[in-house]
């Protein structure tokens, strides 16, 4: 396409943006209210899913070895638990370190359990975790088998149901994206159409005077890609401010490492990229699924 003629048709579809008025208002308001929904869910459907992973990252088993386990024992076992297919990473405990997180950890409770610091009870443990989260349950059954393990602690049930919710969360959130894009093509179909309908006529003259369908479409085609785009200002101005709030509010105020935002820069920009171009393309997609019945002339 020539130059001339692609300014020709932006400039028609501006001229069209112009000329419906109050439609053109409806049809950004239609993409506005969508995307700022869409845009929401995004946000939080993204961030669960950061927030998820963080859980399953902290997912470990730990391999309590046996008290009658000699050193040379215990450097076998570390030897054999990181041969195992789907291992990330093995740190080893000792009995003396496991005595000092369970005293740090009860707070003034704790301090009960220093009497035990000359005659330790505890097992020392081998910390692994998979490189997979999925594979922690497979890789603590083959550890069980090892000589010289006592216990294997991971947390099974707690795990298959964290494992779980997050898989339904995630295609939860996709599904309600998905319907938002749509429902967000059909409003933005419907109040084109009512403004192309307006038109037919001069469609149809311009059929029978010999315009191929391309140079019909050309300036629709702009007219949805702009009003897609404007309808895009809105929601990119509320990600940028909401989100820049809401990373503030959040940093060292929450004392759980799983519960944390995706950092402003640069996710806030990548988002709104993605709203601009989910924007453009309700645009597009509205505009060309709407005159293609007034084509068939």
């Amino acid at each position: 396409m020539k130059f001339r003629t692609l300014s020709r048709h932006i400039k028609a579809g501006s001229k069209n943006i112009i000329r419906n008025g109050w439609m053109t208002v409806a049809s950004i308001g239609a993409v506005t209210t969508t995307l700022i929904l869409v845009a929401a869910f995004l946000a939080l459907v993204l961030n669960l899913n950061e927030m998820a992973n963080n859980i399953e990252d902290d997912v470990q088993i730990n391999t309590l070895i046996d008290l009658t386990a000699t050193q040379e024992d215990v450097l076998a076992l570390g030897e054999q638990i990181k041969e195992i297919n789907g291992v990330e990473s093995v740190s080893f405990s000792s009995n003396d370190q496991e005595l000092e997180k369970l005293i740090s950890g009860m707070g003034e409770e704790g301090d009960a359990w220093n009497m035990f610091e000359q005659d330790n009870p505890l097992n020392h443990v081998y910390v692994v975790k998979a490189a997979n989260p999925e594979n922690t349950e497979p890789i603590a059954a083959e550890i069980e088998k090892f000589d010289h393990v006592e216990k294997v602690v991971f947390g099974q049930d707690v795990v298959d149901q964290l494992f779980t919710f997050n898989n339904y969360a995630r295609v939860i959130g996709l599904v309600l994206i998905a319907a938002l894009v749509f429902t967000a093509i059909f409003l933005i179909s419907n109040t084109i159409k009512i403004t192309i309908m307006a038109r037919s006529r001069e469609i149809g003259i311009m059929k029978l005077v010999g315009a191929t369908n391309g140079f019909i479409r050309w300036p629709f085609f702009i007219e949805g890609l702009l009003l897609g785009v404007l309808g895009s200002v809105i929601p990119i101005a509320c990600i940028l401010v909401g989100y820049y709030y809401l990373d503030n509010s959040l940093a060292g105020t929450v004392s759980f490492s799983f519960v944390e935002v995706l950092p402003f820069n640069p996710f806030a920009w990548q988002l709104s990229l993605l709203v601009l171009a989910i924007g453009a393309l309700i645009g597009v997609w509205g505009s060309v699924m709407s005159i293609r019945k007034f084509l068939k002339v």
